[in-house]
């Protein structure tokens, strides 16, 4: 129904729907997804996200005066529709007309200033507590392991940076701005209404605990739906993430039809999720309505009886209905809060997950600075098992790197060579033993400055979607033109960068996949090279490359090796640089150590003749 009112501003009060007065809300209802974190409290949310509101306070409660003085603004120009009313249109008396219907305009400007001015600085400090917040979780995310994110999907992570934490900005930012205001609001109409005749506002404040009765009943089921809703919602981003990195291979394999499938499948849980929404909504709006309905009636009947009998006027009645017009959709406001409230638990639970998840390593209470190191490397008796995992992947192992020496690890797949990388630069610690640089245990050391001495080159080319530039200067934002350019000669990066559309401005596309395998490969020797610490892990440098490339490669290799303490994990011998020492890891069995072949000097194996 509508309700066809008269505003302070010459416009018309459209009593409607939840649906058609707030912004779409993506919400599901028993859509199958992913197990749902548990529930997260109203107490806790704000417990654990206010302190992120630091500094952007004054900007809501600016908001929340603005709001007020457009409030009071309406409740005061309501009064002089109701004077104008009585006192110019019954009365026919043009002559009362214009005081009031200036002091109404003015009352009109001020209010639109007041509520521009509230709602842009309510804005400021909502995008910039969404700036905080995502900048805080992102943080924590870049302290836990690599294996934190390794294990979820990519998509149901950056649905937890965006969709969830504008869900929780809504309650906790503009959502208690939108509290404060809309119970001031309440206030301010109900005690107008009280002013014209206290016993048709009693009538009508009897009627108020039914709207949020109705926000009750509904608040449970929105947040049972909006927690499905954010599963459901990773999921299909997560298939649309995989699919487009994975498209060369997609179509290799001529799985098109396949990932269409998978998507679809996706987006109908999707689909599912919207239908419900729609059907939630379209169930909320007509219960408010039909409240809205019986007390209009009501108050509409009441006050005819009251004008018929002489103790009010129509100018009162008019500027009651006003009062109730305005008061009603501020109650439905205070009950929706209940939804906003459902649904930002929903996405703090998710966003809460990830701020409870410890790092698996931190610095040690008095760590100190590494400095520069020599590069001598030891592993003392260093035993390790996987969290979650009850087989050891290393076992006693001992072994000392001399400064720009290289070691070797070979050994079948899930020997543990690898993870000598990660225990080196504390992605993880060992369980038993001790791992030393220049004779100091790693955990005395500050994981920075630890990993300031250490340059890894991972088996998976590692790059962004930049420039040549630009990748070859991540290890060393700092570092000049020159050289960057001095350490691509020396990576054979030189010759084909030069010859790129924009040369080593030129994007590499995503994780380097404009370039060629070989090319990737240089550029991330390059971005070593210019990093110059004097620890090197090289973990399968040739993995993916033919022959030819891989004889091209050695090259730079060489020169990268040279004067630095190197740590070379591969499978393949035959790129083993003469004087290696070798060491041969062989997978742990549940009763016995790690067998640690110690063979000095490897015998030279058949190898590729490589340029100095």
């Amino acid at each position: 129904m509508l309700l066809l009112l008269l505003l302070p501003w010459g416009v018309v009060v459209v009593s409607q729907p939840l649906e058609s007065r707030r912004p779409s809300r993506r919400l599901s209802l028993n859509v199958p997804g992913p197990e749902l974190a548990p529930t997260v409290t109203l107490r806790r949310t704000f417990r654990e996200f206010w302190p992120d509101t630091r500094g952007l306070r004054m900007l809501f409660v600016a908001g929340v005066i603005f709001a007020v003085l457009a409030a009071l603004c309406e409740v005061a120009a309501i009064r002089l529709f109701g004077h104008i009313t009585d006192q110019v249109l019954a009365t026919k008396n043009l002559e009362q007309f214009w005081v009031p219907a200036f002091s109404w305009l003015g009352l009109a400007a001020v209010a639109g200033l007041a509520s521009f001015a509230g709602a842009y600085v309510t804005a400021l400090g909502g995008e910039r507590f969404l700036l905080v917040l995502r900048d805080r979780v992102f943080a924590h995310l870049q302290t836990l392991a690599p294996d934190f994110s390794e294990k979820r999907r990519l998509g149901d992570l950056m649905a937890r940076l965006t969709d969830d934490i504008q869900a929780i900005e809504e309650l906790v930012g503009s959502g208690l701005v939108k509290a404060i205001t809309t119970a001031a609001s309440v206030v301010f109409f109900a005690g107008a209404a009280f002013f014209i005749r206290w016993d048709l506002a009693l009538i009508t404040m009897a009627l108020v605990p039914a709207f949020l009765v109705v926000s009750k009943l509904f608040a449970g089921r929105f947040r049972t739906a909006a927690a499905r809703e954010r599963a459901s919602n990773g999921a299909m981003n997560s298939v649309l993430e995989e699919g487009l990195a994975n498209q060369p291979l997609v179509q290799a394999y001529n799985r098109q039809g396949a990932e269409s499938r998978r998507l679809h499948r996706e987006g109908r849980g999707w689909l599912r999720a919207n239908m419900a929404q729609a059907w939630l909504s379209g169930l909320y709006g007509p219960a408010v309505q039909v409240i809205e309905t019986v007390c209009l009636i009501i108050i509409l009947g009441v006050g005819a009886w009251e004008i018929a009998a002489g103790r009010l006027t129509l100018g009162g009645l008019l500027a009651f209905a006003a009062y109730l017009a305005l008061l009603y959709p501020a109650v439905q406001g205070l009950g929706e809060l209940a939804l906003v409230a459902s649904e930002a638990g929903a996405g703090s639970d998710r966003v809460i997950e990830i701020l409870r998840s410890k790092p698996v390593v931190t610095d040690a209470p008095g760590a100190v600075s590494a400095g520069t190191s020599s590069g001598r490397i030891r592993f003392d008796g260093v035993g390790f098992t996987y969290p979650g995992r009850s087989r050891a992947v290393l076992q006693d192992l001992s072994f000392t790197a001399e400064p720009g020496e290289v070691v070797v690890f070979t050994g079948a797949s899930g020997a543990g060579k690898s993870t000598l990388a990660k225990l080196l630069l504390r992605f993880y610690d060992p369980d038993a033993g001790r791992i030393l640089l220049d004779d100091v245990d790693l955990r005395d050391l500050t994981r920075e400055s630890l990993r300031e001495n250490v340059t890894i080159l991972h088996q998976e080319t590692l790059l962004f979607s930049g420039s040549v530039r630009d990748n070859i200067a991540y290890g060393r934002p700092d570092a000049t033109l020159d050289e960057i350019v001095r350490a691509a000669e020396a990576a054979g990066v030189h010759g084909f960068a030069t010859q790129l559309p924009q040369g080593y401005d030129t994007p590499v596309g995503q994780r380097g996949r404009l370039l060629s395998g070989g090319q990737r490969q240089r550029l991330a020797i390059a971005r070593a090279i210019l990093r110059d610490a004097p620890v090197l892990v090289l973990d399968e440098p040739m993995t993916g490359l033919d022959e030819i490339t891989a004889r091209q490669i050695m090259g730079p290799l060489r020169r990268l090796m040279a004067g630095r303490t190197t740590l070379l994990i591969t499978h393949d011998l035959r790129h083993v640089p003469e004087g290696a020492r070798t060491i041969v890891l062989e997978q742990p069995t549940r009763t016995d150590r790690v067998r640690l072949k110690r063979c000095g000097v490897h015998a030279r194996p058949p190898r590729l003749s490589t340029p100095p």
